[in-house]
């Protein structure tokens, strides 16, 4: 296995070069084909992703077949994804402002490929694409190695890449779909330091953590998303309540969701009972401490791990806090980095909590759930980075390329 994962590599890296050199047009051209043909195969996905969710029938939790599910409106969905790449300005080629030194030389810098990414990633198979539309566009090439829960699916979705990009004349192998057979094939790509220019895992901690301990090749982390929504004193109620509500229940498996609400002691009264009933009544299993208790007695005890837990679920744990210090206290020990959130009326504990919070996505009145690449304009993402180098949040097509220095001259040389 290691051989052909090893091949698979030398052939991305060959087709990287083509890639670097692509056109805006051919490479638009090529993720044009990719959504016309997600559109003419769309029964073929959904019988291939029904085999992988049949398969994952009594082994996966719902959420996670959820997150594994391909139908024609997740297919149709991720078709209008990628034409909004298509949309997006090609940074490849761009400068930034050109500065002259003293001996009359220009310089600056222009944005140039990362070069062959390997996507690591668990179910979710629209991943696939989404990875490849940014990957292409970007002029990368990408080896995508999903879970084996989407296998079926992620074959289909490969052959649609490669045909498409076929079609437009660039190289097959510049978007690879590796085959998920053990987690030893993980380990032989992450090796492959002279062939792979960047890994990034998407999924649990527990792939995150074996790609950052096995890599020889640079990893960007996309560690939990354990995110928290801090209601103010001066909170309301009605938003209140539609932030936990959408941030929670909405699409409780994604790693944007809700996992931890902390209410102000002094609007705790006020707030919690009615907050908790919105979440109550779409299903929602709260686990507080002692006074969200004594404020709403359906609210269950609180183990101590369910803070800083990513329940990935219709979970979520609840605390009342002295105040916005405990709050930020509570998100500094607790958090993950990911999406942080504030429900509040003052201004200065809105600027604050933007100042103070140390997370990849830092909100004032809005849902967690709003981190994400195409909410936030990037027209969709490859993962969102936990870590700061070279990425923080949600990774579009400019994470994906890096500058080279350029430097425009007369003869000059130096004395």
């Amino acid at each position: 296995m290691s051989s052909s994962v090893s091949e698979l590599a030398k052939a991305a890296r060959r087709a990287s070069r083509a890639m670097a050199l692509a056109s805006s047009e051919t490479k638009d051209r090529a993720l044009r084909n990719v959504a016309e043909r997600l559109r003419a195969e769309s029964a073929q996905i959904a019988e291939a992703n029904a085999r992988d969710l049949e398969a994952g029938r009594g082994q996966l939790s719902a959420p996670m077949l959820d997150r594994l599910r391909m139908d024609p409106k997740i297919t149709e969905a991720t078709a209008r994804g990628v034409e909004r790449v298509v949309a997006l300005p090609d940074p490849i080629g761009s400068r930034g402002a050109m500065q002259r030194r003293p001996n009359g030389i220009l310089v600056g810098r222009q944005r140039v490929p990362l070069g062959v990414i390997a996507m690591i990633y668990e179910s979710r198979p629209n991943v696939t694409i989404d990875a490849a539309s940014l990957c292409l566009k970007s002029g990368n090439a990408v080896l995508l190695r999903g879970g084996k829960e989407a296998g079926h699916t992620n074959q289909v979705l490969g052959q649609i890449l490669g045909a498409a990009l076929s079609a437009a004349g660039l190289p097959a192998e510049a978007v690879q779909v590796v085959p998920a057979t053990d987690r030893e094939s993980v380990k032989e790509l992450l090796s492959l330091s002279g062939l792979i220019d960047l890994a990034i895992p998407r999924g649990g901690e527990g792939l995150v953590r074996f790609v950052a301990e096995n890599a020889r090749v640079p990893v960007i982390q996309h560690y939990q998303g354990v995110n928290h929504l801090f209601l103010d004193r001066d909170a309301e109620l009605e938003m209140a309540s539609a932030l936990a509500v959408n941030a929670k229940a909405q699409r409780p498996a994604t790693c944007n969701a809700l996992e931890c609400l902390l209410v102000h002691a002094e609007a705790a009264e006020r707030l919690l009972p009615g907050v908790a009933a919105a979440l109550l009544q779409q299903g929602v299993e709260l686990r507080g401490d002692p006074r969200s208790r004594e404020l709403v007695p359906a609210i269950r005890p609180a183990a101590d791990d369910d803070f800083g837990r990513e329940f990935l679920d219709k979970v979520l744990a609840v605390r009342v806090v002295a105040d916005l210090d405990a709050a930020l206290e509570h998100i500094g020990r607790y958090g993950s980095n990911h999406s942080e959130s504030i429900c509040t009326g003052s201004y200065a504990n809105a600027q604050r909590f933007l100042r103070e919070v140390d997370a990849s996505c830092v909100l004032v009145n809005a849902s967690t759930r709003l981190n994400d690449g195409g909410e936030l304009g990037l027209g969709c993402e490859i993962g969102t980075a936990t870590s700061k180098l070279h990425a923080y949040g949600p990774m579009g097509l400019e994470s994906l390329t890096t500058e080279k220095w350029i430097v425009l001259g007369e003869g000059q040389v130096r004395g």
